[in-house]
């Protein structure tokens, strides 16, 4: 089998097609709880610090360097602790809202299975049934 055929035939199956929709809808779901902190949750949350916004927390390790004409040369060198934070809150919600859909799922799951009637006990192979009939004899001597 060539290369291009295995690859089609990989491409096609139905498990590739459900993870391209998942991957889709998931990024969609990242877009809507980004806008929910950042657009919901974290002003509220600024507001109660004094109006600090998160992402421009920075600490600055090197200044810019500026020439005589007042036109940066180099930008400074910042680690971007605010942003750092804001991401680490997304994330936190994300996971969060993920495990609610997740339990909700597995809770439907538990109520159709137990709508379900189990199934009946097989009847067990003769040799087991002439063994419990021995079994059953010999106790009775």
């Amino acid at each position: 089998m060539g290369f291009i055929s295995e690859f089609r035939e990989f491409a096609v199956k139905g498990n590739v097609m459900d993870m391209a929709v998942g991957v889709i809808i998931g990024g969609a779901f990242g877009k809507i709880i980004a806008s929910a902190v950042s657009d919901v949750i974290m002003p509220p949350i600024g507001l109660l610090t004094g109006g600090v916004n998160f992402t421009e927390i920075k600490l600055t390790m090197k200044n810019a360097v500026i020439d005589a004409a007042g036109k940066v040369v180099n930008p400074p060198v910042t680690l971007n602790i605010g942003n750092f934070l804001q991401v680490m809150v997304d994330f936190a919600i994300l996971a969060f809202a993920v495990f609610l859909l997740v339990k909700m799922i597995n809770t439907l799951k538990k109520r159709v299975g137990d709508e379900a009637p189990p199934p009946a006990p097989s009847e067990p192979p003769k040799q087991e049934l002439l063994l419990a009939e021995i079994r059953d004899l010999l106790k009775r001597k």
